[in-house]
């Protein structure tokens, strides 16, 4: 069995940690690795190889930052198969899956990599008399980002690809479920030419997390996961002064009006419901469905399903792999039987499904005549799970949208332009897609929700990315004759 170690100052460490954790491969439960779970001082150590590296790093020139992401993009595109290999592995995502979540991650490199432009302040000359005035952005320092296990690829490079490219340098906690992708994209980096200490690893839980949260010298924390998680972060780092961005949980629905075209919509929510195995935050897990079009979408969708093939995520007949864990395998096992108790309807039932080996499988499942007091509504599922509730107008539906606590992603099906504007303008949600079923922005715009799945101000990466990781910083200058220099006691003019 395997040992994963920190990744700090340019180089992986031997093992010194007193605890480590298990790692599976979720598709036979096996136990593959062990993982060091870092203590204070280990992060402490991490942070401090970041602050030295910091004092050069911040005065590269941004030619030299670019050329260095330019190379790691270049690797990362060579290494595309090893990194969604390690996905698979640890993750337990078929292949295509995870070759779509490096392609998207390998995005905010190449946006990134425009850095000498997307740094560029302002200049107005001639303010006042003699006076000129110009504004910069300069990094934060040290900052940190802490990542879920459902894009171990994707997520860190959501992060540290802006942060090191504004000048900052990084301290990685990757979710210790799936920790070896990490690393390799920080060896990766480091292959790129970037200098020693500017992007470090370190493995952990709780005690690494809360170190992290209260360490002086880090100015700033990006986090994604789950929303009681998320608050914690946010509360915990903004007292603590720094600056958090803290994505949380989500509860995505999509509306189908009577209009669409079911077919379209029912490929839409299969895709969307069941793909990853439903461990998205962007994943529809409700479905909507208005007046006439709710018995032939659920008709639609159910007659799908069996032909979606659960199995190893290395197994190129698979479509779907296996849950993270045993015990969240349970979980979303467990949601599905509360919804009976509760009144829905099982229209297909993911636990009758039975699988060969230790792996952890659950089939998928498809729940109609939810309504909004179920559990299986108001709580994240996370997996394989799709659920239904029935309105009677486009109203209802938006207000039952609205009305949710979260405010991740959603999305509308309908051939109804008037329908669709009304929709994007009223809804209550950071993501909105039309006929588009999971609306992650492209690596130039921003992600990020509003309301419970959202703490702070500022999304994650692209231009938003930029604002985070770095402060405006505006200089008033003149440049005077020296025989017209005179003493002045009254207010600036700028007339």
């Amino acid at each position: 069995m395997s040992s994963i170690s920190h990744f700090i100052d340019g180089t992986q460490v031997p093992r010194t940690s007193s605890r480590t954790a298990p790692v599976f491969e979720p598709a036979t439960g096996a136990v593959i690795a062990a993982v060091d779970l870092a203590t204070a001082a280990q992060v402490d150590e991490a942070v401090a190889s970041a602050s030295t590296a910091f004092t050069t790093w911040r005065r590269s020139s941004l030619s030299q930052r670019s050329e260095i992401l330019f190379r790691f993009r270049a690797l990362i595109d060579d290494h595309r198969e090893d990194l969604a290999a390690i996905v698979t592995r640890e993750h337990g995502k078929v292949r295509s899956d995870a070759m779509g979540e490096v392609a998207r991650g390998l995005e905010n490199v190449e946006f990134a990599c425009g850095i000498p432009h997307l740094l560029k302040g302002s200049f107005s000359e001639q303010a006042s008399r003699g006076i000129d005035v110009h504004s910069a952005l300069q990094p934060l320092g040290v900052v940190a980002g802490i990542t879920p296990f459902n894009f171990p690829v994707m997520v860190p490079l959501w992060m540290l690809a802006t942060a090191i490219a504004c000048g900052n340098t990084f301290v990685l906690k990757p979710s210790e479920r799936d920790p070896s992708a990490s690393v390799m994209l920080a060896q990766l980096l480091t292959e790129a030419g970037l200098p020693d200490g500017v992007c470090n690893v370190v493995h952990g839980d709780a005690e690494a997390v809360d170190r992290i949260l209260t360490h002086p010298e880090i100015a700033a924390v990006s986090f994604v996961g789950s929303t009681p998680v998320a608050r914690h972060v946010y509360r915990e780092g903004t007292n603590s002064g720094k600056r958090v961005q803290a994505l949380g949980g989500a509860k995505n629905h999509m509306v189908v009006l009577p209009d669409a075209d079911i077919d379209t919509a029912a490929d839409a929510a299969v895709s969307a419901a069941y793909g990853s195995a439903g461990e998205r935050c962007m994943a529809i897990s409700v479905v909507v469905a208005v007046g006439a079009a709710a018995d032939p979408l659920v008709d639609a969708i159910a007659a799908r399903i069996p032909g979606i093939v659960v199995g190893a995520g290395d197994d190129p007949r698979s479509d779907v792999g296996p849950l993270i864990t045993s015990t969240h395998r349970d979980s979303v096992a467990a949601h599905v039987a509360n919804a009976a108790l509760e009144g829905a309807s099982l229209v297909v039932d993911g636990r009758n499904q039975t699988f060969d080996g230790s792996g952890f499988f659950l089939g998928l499942s498809l729940v109609d005549h939810v309504t909004p007091d179920m559990a299986i509504y108001r709580e994240e599922v996370f997996g394989p799970v799709l659920a239904v509730v029935r309105a009677d107008s486009l109203d209802d539906a938006l207000s039952l949208v609205n009305e949710n606590p979260y405010g991740n992603g959603v999305a509308i099906f309908t051939r109804d332009g008037g329908s669709a504007r009304l929709f994007q303008v009223e809804v209550e949600a950071g993501m909105v897609g039309i006929n588009v079923p999971v609306p992650v922005p492209v690596s130039y715009y921003s992600f990020g929700g509003w309301k419970a799945s959202l703490f702070g101000d500022t999304h994650m990466y692209g231009p938003e990315g930029i604002h985070f990781y770095t402060r405006s910083k505006v200089v008033t200058s003149r440049w005077p004759e020296p025989s017209a220099s005179q003493i002045d006691l009254g207010f600036p003019q700028t007339r």
